[in-house]
């Protein structure tokens, strides 16, 4: 979709007359939880063909200009956007984006966290710089992205496809399908955008790097992993398709049965916490965990008889980049808490 850029009296004037209510109240802060009901959000949610096909669609989109070539045109999941000049102000409506968008070297102008996060990830606030606030991913305040002049705005499908025209009207804006697991499929897609494709390949290339030698140094002979994650009202075992899934996967790290599914996770009662029963157990928690079920799970014989547990090797694990990172540093950071983890 070929959008143009407003002046700036027109900009705020018509994000002045937007809705800044919130799109929705769905309820987490992770790769998953679309806000709302809107159907093309729940398709790509947590599971399903729409789900299990994003990473291979997302791979689809991008550009094919060349390096240092405008106009661009760049294909996303809402359709076509064109940039007529490299976009320098940015404008992030996820932490998946925002990850991305410093891995490349920029600072954003603004942000949207995830209710109940923090305004900047501590991990991103060397390379982040000031970002403004323009209202959470679940509540965007349109007036507020006006107002920062953006010559690009990064989002989802999953996130925000209610508010695409809003946003298109005030700048370019590339949407990938969804955060989370095609989470190298986002990153190029982003570069596509932003011209510096090179830098999300050498990013990747230093990941994959990463990897490898963190799998040598493990060896053959590799431990189950299961990931554990509390959110207010649900307790998680999350799966292939996921954020963390993806890492794990890449690192040839075994599963537990019950986590070798292509969908971003399954659920269970502190009743059956008994599933998550791997050689290592690694937990998040989002939010405060008096709002979830861990005392509850952890209160249950059947936890603490678990071979994790009573080996001590169920650990607590940075839910901020396991869980909500998403991106290139994130994934960095998790390799590095894994080494000090299972390599001896």
């Amino acid at each position: 979709m070929s959008v143009r850029r407003r002046g700036t009296a027109a900009l705020v004037a018509l994000a002045a007359a937007l809705s800044l209510a919130a799109c929705g109240t769905g309820g987490g802060a992770d790769e998953s939880s679309p806000p709302g009901t809107d159907a093309d959000k729940k398709a790509v949610a947590t599971g399903g063909k729409d789900f299990a096909d994003a990473a291979k669609k997302t791979a689809g989109y991008g550009t094919d200009a060349k390096p240092g070539e405008f106009p661009r045109t760049v294909t996303h999941a809402l359709g076509k956007t064109v940039l007529k000049a490299r976009p320098e102000r940015v404008i992030v409506l996820d932490v998946g984006e925002f990850d991305n968008v410093v891995s490349l070297g920029l600072e954003p102008v603004g942000y949207a966290p995830t209710e109940g996060a923090a305004a900047i990830p501590s991990y991103l606030k060397k390379g982040a710089g000031s970002p403004k606030s323009v209202g959470t991913s679940n509540g965007l305040n349109l007036e507020a992205i006006a107002a920062l002049k953006p010559d690009l705005i990064l989002g989802s499908q999953l996130r925000a496809a209610d508010k695409y025209d809003e946003l298109a009207s005030i700048a370019p804006t590339v949407f990938s399908i969804r955060p989370g697991f095609p989470w190298k499929e986002n990153l190029r897609l982003n570069a596509a955008a932003l011209d510096r494709s090179a830098e999300a390949e050498k990013a990747l290339d230093a990941y994959d790097a990463k990897v490898k030698a963190l799998s040598d140094d493990i060896g053959a002979d590799k431990p189950t992993i299961s990931m554990v994650r509390y959110r207010p009202n649900e307790t998680r075992l999350y799966g292939k398709a996921s954020f963390i899934g993806i890492i794990l996967q890449d690192i040839g790290l075994p599963r537990p049965a019950n986590q070798q599914i292509n969908d971003l996770a399954i659920e269970v009662s502190p009743e059956e916490i008994d599933q998550a029963d791997a050689d290592w157990i690694f937990t998040g928690v989002y939010g405060d965990p008096k709002s979830t079920k861990r005392d509850a799970a952890r209160a249950n014989p059947l936890w603490k008889n678990l071979k994790a547990v009573r080996s001590g090797q169920a650990i607590d694990v940075s839910d901020e980049t396991w869980y909500l990172g998403l991106g290139t540093i994130a994934a960095g950071l998790v390799l590095d808490d894994l080494r000090g983890f299972l390599v001896k």
